[in-house]
């Protein structure tokens, strides 16, 4: 079956989250090499990146960190564009609070859709959130991509849903974590799509 519905993990897949850590080692009084080793350390263990707070003995920040409109890849709206440009459904939905998801919906984003594991009341890999992602779409899974840079969160899960599952290299994750493999296609950039579906 053809790809008609794209849906998007947000952060390291569109946006760069450096410094998103960042700000987070600023409030915590830590460098930012020091958070950046405790994700290191959390990817490795194969932990919810919520562990970092934990693994420094501190708590997440009471109010919380956001993006910025620069933190966006190069890349990240160009595609929206060129996706919805050729006919595509899109959307965004990834493992967020509902304060980064109402950051996503307020940039008037070139997308069908945006929402999160905060509004889904799922959070990946639960086969419930992308049931949901179907469900948004209203098409058959196999018509369903989902481009994220997990293996853990965004590969296995997708691709276990009967989803086309789409590994991008970019962030620690894409690069620490084994199974990339297993996606049904993977890019270096998002340049890359929407010509690489025709390859699956």
């Amino acid at each position: 079956m053809a790809v008609k519905a794209v849906f998007f993990d947000v952060g390291e897949t569109l946006v760069d989250e450096t410094r998103y850590w960042a700000e987070h080692a600023r409030r915590l009084g830590v460098t930012p090499h020091v958070v950046w080793a405790a994700l290191g350390a959390t990817i490795a263990r194969g932990e919810h990146h919520r562990q970092v707070f934990a693994l420094l003995g501190r708590e997440p920040p009471a109010e919380g960190v956001v993006y910025g409109d620069q933190d966006f890849y190069a890349d990240a709206l160009p595609c929206l564009e060129r996706l919805r440009a050729a006919g595509y459904f899109v959307g965004l939905a990834g493992n967020q609070s509902a304060q980064l998801e109402e950051w996503t919906r307020g940039r008037q984003l070139p997308v069908d859709v945006v929402a999160s594991s905060a509004s889904f009341g799922f959070e990946k890999p639960a086969p419930e959130f992308f049931e949901r992602i179907v469900a948004e779409v209203g098409v058959a899974a196999g018509e369903v991509a989902y481009v994220g840079d997990r293996v853990d969160n965004d590969v296995a899960p997708a691709r276990a849903a009967g989803l086309v599952a789409v590994h991008l290299l970019r962030g620690p994750w894409a690069y620490l974590q084994d199974g990339a493999e297993a996606a049904d296609l993977r890019i270096d950039s998002l340049d890359e799509l929407p010509e690489a579906f025709a390859r699956v």
